[in-house]
């Protein structure tokens, strides 16, 4: 029995993950601003802070140190980084770009907040624990659209922006890991189209068998998880294992 940490947990990819966890009979530390929709003895609830809007983690030392004391309490192999921001439902001003003409500072600021601000915020205080903890594997939730290389049709210019910068903040740091924790693997890995608030406007003209279910999604994910070597380190990753380029 190993332990899961699961960050954005009450997300449709980090609820099934955590899920699928606990039906392994493994134990899942539930970290989200929202209350854990499941009952299990081998579930553990913590309360994220809210960081929209903030400018100084230093705040939050307090509650990355006890979070750090409780990955060293269970014994942590895995961690999931699920936090990701796509839209605000009907406010047009939150939506992705199809044209230039349509971003905004407002737009540009919060996606680049809840796609690199947030996740870098977990990185660097989850640090202590990732530089220490032989065979630790981080998986940080991103998207194949923040592949500069795979950008064939344009549009979502903040989102595609936030994404590979978020790429390229996770190769970087698993290069300055490896001198630390040689048997750590830092990766950032796309789960495909899953049936979720997120993806919810965009799956009128998906092609057929695309759009997975959050279960499903969540045992491709733990596959590749399962699968991860410390040579892989830094990649981005397909949610079938195979690795896509910058």
């Amino acid at each position: 029995m190993s332990a899961v940490l699961i960050i954005g947990a009450s997300s449709a990819i980090g609820g099934a993950l955590a899920k699928h966890y606990l039906q392994q009979g493994d134990t899942v530390l539930w970290l989200s601003r929202f209350a854990a929709d499941v009952d299990h003895p081998q579930l553990y609830s913590i309360q994220a802070p809210d960081l929209e809007g903030q400018t100084d983690w230093a705040l939050h030392q307090d509650f990355l140190s006890s979070l750090v004391n409780s990955l060293f309490q269970h014994q942590v192999s895995l961690i999931f980084n699920c936090i990701g921001w796509l839209h605000q439902g009907a406010d047009s001003k939150l939506l992705p770009e199809k044209s230039i003409s349509q971003s905004s500072v407002v737009l540009i600021r919060k996606t680049l907040q809840l796609n690199l601000e947030v996740p870098v915020f977990y990185l660097q205080g989850l640090w202590p624990y990732l530089s220490k903890t032989p065979g630790v594997r981080y998986l940080q939730l991103s998207a194949k659209v923040g592949s500069i290389s795979d950008n064939q049709i344009g549009g979502w210019y903040s989102y595609r922006s936030a994404k590979a910068a978020l790429n390229q903040w996770i190769k970087t740091a698993s290069i300055e890991l490896k001198r630390h924790n040689k048997t750590a693997v830092l990766v950032s890995l796309h789960p495909g189209t899953t049936d979720s608030a997120l993806s919810a406007p965009f799956q009128r003209n998906l092609p057929s068998g695309q759009l997975k279910t959050p279960a499903q999604t969540a045992l491709y994910l733990a596959e590749v998880a399962l699968q991860l070597k410390p040579e892989q380190s830094g990649l981005l990753l397909n949610w079938d294992g195979a690795v896509v380029s910058f």
